[in-house]
């Protein structure tokens, strides 16, 4: 859909919907200018959201409703026609389904949202002064902030997928060996892979099992005895001298070299098959 440079949408109190629709069709057409009133001008030749009666208002029957039940808002449903041609069909449903969705569930039910509830919080006290549109447009510019890096994130979750598959293709006992650390979970969710080795970002090497998207718990997670260890500590339980860390949880080892880290996963492996 092309974007016209007009848009509308209701005035006095904001909210997140509202705020985060305009954010979006900002990042879509940045030179876009929008009006806010209580009624929609005659013969406006823009979109309307959050306002009207048109196909971006949810507040009249019958209202647009996922397949999961959650009702759709203006941000979900300007998304649900933009959000494929900024991230792809299927980052754009995880973005629905992890960020879009709690908005459009406050909005359509008052469900707690904390992130609503902070852009809700730029709206003027009670006993302050009129200052028109302005604090509509400072919660704007913070929302448009962090949508533009919830959408430089799924795309670097898409360029990222290409070097993941690449060695995935490359696994041995299901341990995939990145280059560079790189976000994986996408690539690998769906897979047989048991654990990802990465260099860390804060040196050395680090080593993650692969979560079973069923039971959101680690295939394999590496040994109890090694949980929470780290130093000297560590090196005696896993007899692995250069292992440095493995986290509470049995998800996550770090070590000096690859070899410490890939070494810990095969440990692991070998201990579940006990």
């Amino acid at each position: 859909m092309k974007i016209p440079a007009q848009g509308f949408t209701h005035a006095g109190k904001f909210h997140a919907d509202d705020v985060f629709s305009t954010a979006l069709l900002r990042i879509v057409r940045p030179d876009i200018q929008i009006t806010r009133g209580f009624e929609v001008p005659e013969n406006f030749d823009g979109i309307v959201y959050d306002i009207g009666g048109g196909m971006f208002d949810h507040h009249f029957e019958p209202r647009p409703i996922r397949p999961n039940g959650v009702p759709y808002a203006a941000f979900g449903l300007l998304w649900q026609l933009l959000g494929t041609q900024l991230v792809g069909a299927n980052q754009a449903r995880l973005m629905d389904e992890n960020f879009i969705q709690p908005l459009d569930l406050n909005d359509n039910t008052g469900e707690k949202d904390s992130l609503a509830d902070a852009i809700g919080a730029f709206n003027p006290r009670w006993d302050e002064p009129d200052r028109g549109d302005e604090p509509f447009w400072e919660a704007v510019a913070v929302a448009q902030n962090i949508l533009e890096k919830r959408i430089g994130e799924a795309q670097a979750v898409n360029r990222a997928d290409d070097l993941v598959r690449d060695a995935y293709d490359r696994m041995q006992d299901g341990i995939v060996i990145l280059p560079c650390y790189a976000p994986w979970k996408n690539a690998l969710y769906r897979t047989d892979a048991l654990f990802v080795v990465y260099p860390s970002q804060r040196g050395g090497w680090a080593a993650q099992a692969v979560t079973d998207r069923r039971t959101k718990k680690s295939k394999i997670p590496f040994p109890a005895a090694w949980a929470g260890q780290n130093g000297e500590g560590l090196a005696q339980r896993s007899g692995i001298p250069g292992l440095r860390f493995c986290h509470a949880s049995r998800f996550m080892v770090t070590g000096a070299e690859k070899a410490d880290v890939i070494e810990a996963c095969r440990r692991a492996l070998r201990a579940a098959k006990r």
